[in-house]
């Protein structure tokens, strides 16, 4: 994504804002991250934490955005072979089997 590393934006879900009653102002600040996920054409999104993965998520699904969020754990735990049958609720269905 560009800009990145130090440089990249927030996805405005962390601090408390993701459970602060506030969807409509969350949502208008995240169109940022939205936009910059779209920007890059990508079918997922891996993010590092539970306030990322809830927004960004709710992100892609209100504005649209036709991309798969996933937690970093659940793509570690694919590539070990070890994610389980009731652990792949936001795989897309090119990676929902893999490893059964």
């Amino acid at each position: 994504m560009t800009p990145n590393k130090s440089n990249n934006y927030c996805c405005g879900g962390g601090g408390g804002f993701l459970q602060s009653g506030l969807p409509d102002a969350r949502r208008a600040y995240g169109k940022l991250k939205d936009d910059q996920i779209k920007k890059t054409g990508a079918t997922y999104c891996i993010t590092p934490c539970h306030n990322c993965h809830a927004q960004v998520h709710d992100l892609s699904e209100h504005f649209g955005g036709g991309y798969h969020t996933l937690h970093l754990w659940t793509l570690i735990c694919l590539s070990l072979g070890v994610l389980g049958e009731n652990e792949r609720t936001y795989l897309g269905p090119d990676l929902a089997e893999v490893g059964l």
